[in-house]
């Protein structure tokens, strides 16, 4: 089983929690499947999740390359000199990143955040898309502070051929594992039926 899931804002990409926090469980109830990769718990968007092992490893192992394309919401208004930057690659404190893809977007349709992000009205907002083909801790988020425009909000939306269409926060739908064997094939849109987060596991 494969599941693509929108992780809402401030819920951990695993099943339990000591401190008592949102987590995957309380939105889906599959047994046996884990995420493949992670999401940070302040970043929102696609995660997926399967029962596969080997699944697993290879769609979180970086040396797979499977690219990452998030909306990044930036403080500031981003130079072409910045997102020249970007697509080079960014030193870091771990290291230069890996050429990325990044253009500046309208503002996209997204859900509201809640709690939404704080607007500073002397100091406008931007949207990136970055596409990315590592994972590192924060990445996205340390990559766009480098380049000077911090990130204010980010939003996951493709992992490979598997994207959010049509799934709103907390909801998930099953999806086909073959895909990720299909070199050259566009990245394609809904498979299934969306499923809604268990009532009981609002928050």
């Amino acid at each position: 089983m494969l599941i693509v899931f929108n992780k809402p804002f401030h819920v951990l990409s695993q099943f339990t929690d000591r401190e008592g926090r949102a987590t995957l469980a309380d939105f889906i109830r599959q047994p046996r499947v884990r995420a493949a990769g992670r999401l940070d718990y302040d970043s929102e968007g696609l995660l997926l999740l399967t029962d596969d092992g080997a699944l697993q490893a290879r769609i979180a192992d970086p040396q797979h390359k499977l690219p990452k394309t998030y909306w990044v919401q930036v403080e500031g208004q981003p130079t072409g000199d910045a997102l020249d930057h970007l697509r080079r690659g960014v030193l870091l404190n771990d290291g230069r990143t890996r050429p990325a893809q990044a253009r500046l977007i309208p503002e996209p349709w997204l859900w509201p955040r809640d709690p939404p992000i704080r607007f500073r009205k002397s100091l406008p907002t931007a949207w990136i898309e970055l596409t990315i083909t590592e994972g590192r801790n924060r990445q996205v988020r340390r990559m766009t502070a480098t380049v000077g425009f911090p990130t204010l909000r980010l939003v996951r939306v493709a992992v490979g051929p598997y994207r959010l269409d049509g799934l709103e926060p907390g909801q998930w739908r099953e999806a086909d594992p073959a895909e990720l064997s299909m070199n050259g094939v566009k990245p394609r849109g809904a498979r299934g039926k969306a499923r809604p987060a268990p009532k009981s596991g609002a928050r």
